[in-house]
């Protein structure tokens, strides 16, 4: 097991500034923010961090960014993924791996593959990978679930995919993977508000949003649940659930980035298509970042 990607991984939002240059004082600030609040490690230009709005100049620029203002602090994930498995390998050539310690890669969406085709996709991306691959399974976003199955041949199959992100919410099959995988493969959460349940089941910890603006808190949890102690993992999520909820209800990052604008660490701008959450939203998640003794009324 890479124990370098257990417990606590924040997908960084990526700030923009009012116009939607990319404001690259905020994301020091955000990652000064993490790596404060205990973080294990970050991901850059995953889906919260809006890759899929960005150019291929500023994606390399924001790479190169992001690891300066990490100075190896804690490990670095890179966010690369599509539905063309010719673009996506060619686009791992094109990134500078320096300071890159894995990849994310979520798996293809829209043209709907078939569970042979999934795994196909992610064999050829991994037969030439330099780093190690976390595969992400979000059939929310792609309208394509990666089935146990899929997952656990490539797990066993492909020694440099190393763990799942898996954000499908059925812990049915999440418990499929984690009672079948090789002993050191990892199941890592892709969602927040079943964080604590996937831990409990043996999961290795949590690929988090809402650890964008509260890494201390949702890192306190995520420790306290891995090394046992569910009295305090129990109280932290509790404490934190309405947040969370709030945090995905007009869609993500429009909601993390409400709250980082609230806590003063970045700007709230998101890019078209995405838009801000509603001024009646925007109320409701800082009464309940109040509620959660975070920001005073």
């Amino acid at each position: 097991m890479d124990d370098r990607f257990r417990g606590l991984g924040v997908a960084l939002v990526t700030p923009f500034l009012p116009k939607g240059n990319i404001d690259y004082a905020g994301l020091e600030r955000l990652i000064e923010h993490q790596i404060a609040g205990g973080v294990d490690y970050v991901v850059s230009m995953g889906t919260t961090g809006e890759s899929v709005t960005l150019t291929k100049a500023e994606k390399k620029e924001l790479l190169a960014q992001t690891i300066g203002f990490v100075r190896n602090r804690v490990p670095v994930v890179l966010g690369v993924g599509g539905n063309n498995t010719a673009e996506v390998i060619e686009a791992l050539g094109d990134f500078d791996m320096d300071g890159v310690d894995a990849i994310l890669s979520v798996s293809p969406y829209y043209n709907k593959p078939t569970q042979e085709g999934i795994y196909q996709h992610y064999k050829a991306i991994a037969q030439v990978a330099l780093r190690p691959i976390i595969l992400y399974n979000v059939p929310g976003r792609t309208a394509s679930n990666m089935t146990a199955e899929t997952t656990l041949r490539l797990a066993r199959d492909l020694k440099n995919i190393i763990a799942i992100k898996e954000a499908s919410a059925n812990l049915d099959q999440m418990g499929r993977i984690l009672k079948h995988k090789p002993k050191e493969f990892m199941l890592i959460s892709g969602d927040d508000a079943l964080t604590l349940p996937i831990i409990a089941m043996g999961g290795s910890g949590v690929i988090s949003v809402v650890g964008n603006a509260l890494p201390q808190e949702f890192s306190t949890l995520v420790n306290a649940a891995l090394k046992g102690d569910l009295e305090t993992a129990r109280r932290e999520h509790l404490r934190l659930i309405e947040v969370i909820d709030l945090l995905f209800v007009e869609g993500n990052p429009g909601g993390i980035k409400e709250a980082l604008k609230m806590l003063g660490i970045c700007g709230n701008t998101v890019r078209l298509p995405l838009v801000n959450v509603s001024e009646a939203t925007s109320k409701k998640l800082y009464q309940a970042l109040a509620d959660a003794e975070v920001v005073k009324l």
